[in-house]
């Protein structure tokens, strides 16, 4: 799946454009003057020397009674910032708690990565360039490549550093590993991507800065066939697409102060960071709270091949190369299309310095088809057109490129949605033949078998913190005298009460959804308000569970978790899934078992994609889809968007005459 991460031109120096006023809000993501502060504090503290690096660096955000007690009294919330320090010189780990209003380190702890169940920090960009340097100029990777023919080619040879999974090899345990595959370029420019060189492996201690070992597995040859796409090698773009503009002459409806967006009757504060990339707070329809907080901060992307060169694959691309850190810099017109807004990020290079992200938040409208219609005889037809606000981000890892949604809709329904696009990660094998874990999508290209199981984690507020879960599934009942036809069935809830009893698995045979209730708010026919999430068919890990990737990534067993909201509890597969032995994250939350009736209640939710890839996914993969939505069940006492206005193209003429597209009713034309 991925590989070498982004680290490219989007990453600009934060003081070379305009300067950054500070914080407003306790929950305004971090600033260039936030993360510059905190290196000062760490440097005065002497946590940070020659050899000290900053793998991870987010904010500390407050605990709900700081803002509870924010928004009674408007008392200033001390701004922290959450470090993870690694020398490089030895391997050590130091977590840090800094206060930058103050300024003082409030926290300080030791972490083992030696120490069983172990566990990497995340790894540096500087580390990536210095495994391949280190690849080259190992005399058994050169033997290998001369082996193979290869020895004319090793200067323009991209040896790509890769997360080594958890295997337990004995050379590994407890040390800081990367793994490196190469593949060939026929020239500076070319895509190496298409030209593995499969079955050597170099593994690389990026503490000691030396190999510990090379693998070099069969004489396969490597493909010739090329990977561009640039224009150049594709040829003339086609001519025949007309134009498509979007236009709002008006400006968009939606209104932004500082993090804190309005559209409609949605609010809700936009944050980003090294790690989760987008975070939303304080998610609120009319006022009613819905969401305390909501991210993407995990994905698992494991291999399905047996082969040395891949069978110890599985990406964690927030744990192990932070998805925020890795984030696009978007442009007009190709990422986002209307009227943007954008937001930029802000994240700490490997020596803690404050880098800018420009425009990595797009925010947007967009017309979403009919949002409600009918025609009643004697009357007519009424028309309503839906749109929805989106928020979203891009982020590149190696060969794969990752787009997340956020949409939010005139009924008061949540979307959320993964992208998945870019290169896939392919091998090499002999034309023609067959591998059961990898299909030849090009000539003597193999391209694995693999998933990217994504976790939403959903801070709930319905109407409050006080939430219960139940379980619904549409129920067939029995032929008999209570179904006398044999057309009748109802529905089943089952409450959910403790962590345990809430590790589910979705089933699309009786239409499962997961509600979520308010624990004391009813509505006006006395039901529970409450909102449903709707799971999208969508595998589970394939993994034995008995297999190493499984304990790492035991989040993607389940397509629901739900925990007692703890504030240290943000990471599905735990703060350090590189090189980790498993067991971390939700596991360890869930261990004890404790209420969520009534309570505080966090979801976490499983989606993503089963990839057997195609032909068709060559040279670029056409985006990819996984998602789930997050809608009112009532939430509300009657449609919430009975008041949206006719769409103001409703009368328009069509262009070669005659009347509007309803035929002088409101406009229904579209999807």
């Amino acid at each position: 799946m991925s590989q070498t991460p982004h680290h490219g031109p989007a990453l600009v120096d934060a003081h070379d454009d305009l300067p950054t006023a500070a914080a407003r809000h306790p929950l305004d993501p971090l600033t260039a003057d936030d993360i510059e502060r905190t290196r000062e504090i760490l440097v005065n503290a002497g946590l940070l020397t020659e050899s000290t690096r900053v793998p991870m660096l987010l904010p500390y955000e407050p605990d709900k009674s700081e803002m509870a007690d924010f928004r009674a009294t408007g008392r200033a919330v001390d701004r922290r910032v959450d470090a993870t320090l690694l020398d490089t010189s030895t391997g050590a780990v130091t977590e840090v708690v800094v206060s930058v209003t103050r300024g003082d380190v409030l926290t300080r702890r030791e972490h083992d990565p030696a120490a069983a169940p172990y566990g990497q920090p995340q790894y540096l960009f500087e580390e990536y360039e210095r495994a391949a340097a280190i690849a080259k100029a190992s005399p058994e990777w050169q033997s290998a490549m001369t082996r193979r023919g290869l020895a004319d080619r090793m200067e323009l040879a991209f040896c790509s550093p890769l997360a080594p999974g958890f295997v337990g090899r004995a050379n590994e345990v407890g040390r800081r590993v990367i793994r490196s595959l190469t593949f060939l370029r026929d020239a500076e420019d070319d895509i190496p991507w298409a030209h593995p060189v499969e079955g050597l492996i170099v593994h690389i201690d990026l503490i000691e800065n030396r190999v510990i070992g090379v693998e070099d597995e069969g004489d396969v040859p490597v493909p010739s066939g090329s990977g561009k796409y640039t224009p150049d090698a594709v040829g003339p773009a086609r001519e025949s697409l007309k134009p498509i503009e979007i236009i709002q002459p008006e400006g968009p409806s939606f209104h932004v102060d500082g993090s804190f967006v309005q559209w409609e009757n949605w609010t809700m504060r936009v944050d980003f960071n090294a790690r989760e990339g987008l975070v939303l707070h304080d998610v609120a329809f009319d006022g009613r709270s819905i969401l305390t907080r909501a991210s993407v901060p995990e994905m698992v992307v494991p291999y399905g091949d047996t082969s040395p060169t891949r069978f110890w694959i599985s990406y964690f691309d927030a744990g192990e190369y932070l998805l925020g850190k890795n984030a696009n810099h978007l442009e007009l017109g190709c990422d986002c299309l209307g009227v943007i807004r954008y937001f930029d990020g802000f994240v700490a290079d490997d020596h803690g310095h404050p880098v800018r992200i420009p425009n990595v938040v797009c925010m947007h409208e967009e017309d979403y088809g009919i949002l409600w219609k009918h025609t009643e005889p004697g009357v007519g037809a009424e028309v309503r057109r839906s749109r929805r606000l989106v928020v979203s981000y891009f982020s590149t890892i190696g060969n794969y490129d990752y787009g997340f949604y956020w949409y939010f809709y005139l009924d008061g329904s949540i979307q959320v949605e993964a992208k998945a696009t870019g290169i896939v990660f392919v091998g090499g094998g002999i034309p023609g033949t067959t591998n059961r874990h990898a299909p030849e999508i090009a000539p003597g290209v193999f391209a694995p078998v693999h998933q990217h199981l994504f976790s939403a984690r959903l801070d709930v507020a319905i109407d409050g913190e006080d939430n219960r879960l139940v379980e619904i599934d549409a129920a067939r009942i029995p032929m008999g005298e209570d179904n006398p036809f044999g057309n009748a069935f109802t529905w089943k809830e089952t409450p959910l009460t403790s962590e345990l009893s809430a590790r589910r698995e979705a089933d699309t045979s009786v239409a499962r959804v997961w509600e979520v209730q308010s624990a004391s708010k009813r509505n006006h026919i006395g039901k529970p308000t409450a909102y449903h999430l709707l799971p999208q068919p969508t595998a589970l890990l394939m993994a034995d569970p008995a297999s190493t990737v499984a304990a790492r990534a035991a989040f993607a067993t389940k397509h629901l978790w739900a925990t007692a909201f703890d504030r240290d509890e943000r990471w599905p597969g735990g703060r350090y899934p590189n090189a980790h032995q498993g067991g971390a994250g939700l596991p360890a939350y869930t261990a004890d078992d404790r209420s969520i009736d009534g309570e505080d209640l966090v979801l976490w939710h499983t989606f993503g994609l089963t990839h057997v890839p195609r032909p068709e996914d060559w040279p670029i993969m056409p985006v990819d889809y996984a998602g789930f939505w997050f809608k009112p069940y009532g939430f509300f006492d009657v449609n919430p968007a009975m008041d949206v206005p006719e769409s103001s193209q409703a009368h328009a003429r069509a262009p070669q005459g005659g009347s509007g597209c309803c035929g002088g009713g409101a406009c229904e034309c579209g999807h």
